[in-house]
């Protein structure tokens, strides 16, 4: 149980003196690209899912 202890410890000592943090404004516009590129990729997602379902139910409508 101490070496729990003693690794969070040093996990946020780290935090609070080695790590870089970015400023507001820079986290702010990193979450808005973010955002963005995950509608994008969902969308283009979801657009392919729809053109395989398409193509896969002509597909079997024809094999009927």
């Amino acid at each position: 149980m101490a070496g729990i202890v003693t690794y969070v410890k040093e996990s946020f000592e780290e935090l609070k003196n080695n790590v870089s943090w970015p400023t507001w404004a820079e986290a702010q516009s990193l979450t808005v690209l973010v955002a963005v590129f995950t509608i994008l990729f969902s969308l283009a997602i979801w657009g392919i899912d729809t053109v395989f379902s398409k193509v896969i139910t002509a597909y079997f409508d024809l094999i009927k």
